[in-house]
C-alpha cells in the first residue's frame, strides 16, 4: 500500500509514521486483499491535533475517517477507529462489491466547485426589485469555477449506494439505479437519516 503522512503546520515524528503504518496496514488487512493508497493528514486547531485518513481501496471504494484529541497519536487513532467501524457494518458487502466491481463500468462526468455569490451585490439586486433579469440569468449561468475534476457515476442499487456514502463519510452521492437504470440522489439529513430522490419512482 502507497501511504502518505503529513502535517500540516505539525512536526511529525519517526514513530508516528511508524505507528500509522502498522495501524494502517492491520485494518487494510482484514477486509481487502490488497489496499492501494492512503493519505493520512495531521493538522492542529487551537490546543487539539486532528486526523483526517483518506483510503482507497480498489476501483470503487473509498473510506474516509476523522479524529481528533489532545495529541496526534490520539487523534490518529480515533480516525483509524471510524474507519474501523465502517468495515465492521459494511463488511460482507464490501467483499461482494469487490468481486462484482468489473460488471458495469462507472460512467464519468464532470464535477465543478462554483465560487460563493456576492452577498453585497445579492442585497443590491433586492433593492434594485432586479430590474434586469437577464442580467440576472446571465451572472447566474457564468458563475466563476475555482476547481474543475471529474468523478465517477456508478451503477449500483440503492442500499451499496448508501454504503459507499457512508465509508466515504460524504453528505451526497449520485449514482445510476441499477433497477432503474435511472440517475439518482442519496444525501445524509440533518436528522441523521438517509434521503433518497428518485425521478422515476
Amino acid at each position: 500500500m502507497q501511504l502518505t503522512v503529513s502535517g500540516k503546520q505539525v512536526d511529525l515524528s519517526d514513530a508516528l509514521r511508524v505507528h500509522v503504518d502498522k495501524q494502517l496496514g492491520t485494518i487494510t488487512a482484514k477486509y481487502f486483499d490488497q489496499a492501494l493508497e492512503a493519505q493520512v493528514t495531521f493538522s492542529r486547531a487551537r490546543s487539539f491535533f486532528t486526523c483526517d485518513i483518506n483510503l482507497h481501496a480498489g476501483r470503487g471504494i473509498t473510506v474516509r475517517g476523522e479524529g481528533e484529541a489532545a495529541d496526534a497519536r490520539a487523534a490518529f487513532e480515533d480516525a483509524a477507529e471510524h474507519i474501523a467501524k465502517r468495515l465492521r457494518r459494511y463488511r460482507r458487502r464490501v467483499s461482494a462489491h469487490q468481486r462484482d466491481l468489473n460488471k458495469i463500468k462507472p460512467e464519468m462526468a464532470r464535477a465543478y466547485v462554483l465560487a460563493p455569490e456576492d452577498e453585497e451585490e445579492d442585497e443590491r439586486e433586492a433593492k434594485n426589485g432586479h430590474a434586469d433579469g437577464m442580467k440576472a440569468l446571465s451572472d447566474e449561468l457564468h458563475a466563476t469555477i475555482v476547481a474543475e475534476d471529474t468523478t465517477a457515476i456508478e451503477t449500483l442499487t440503492v442500499r451499496d449506494a448508501v454504503m459507499k456514502m457512508d465509508l466515504a463519510f460524504q453528505p451526497l452521492m449520485m449514482f445510476r439505479n441499477s433497477k432503474t437504470g435511472g440517475l439518482n440522489v442519496i444525501y445524509r439529513r440533518p436528522d441523521g437519516h438517509v434521503g433518497w430522490i428518485d425521478p422515476k419512482a
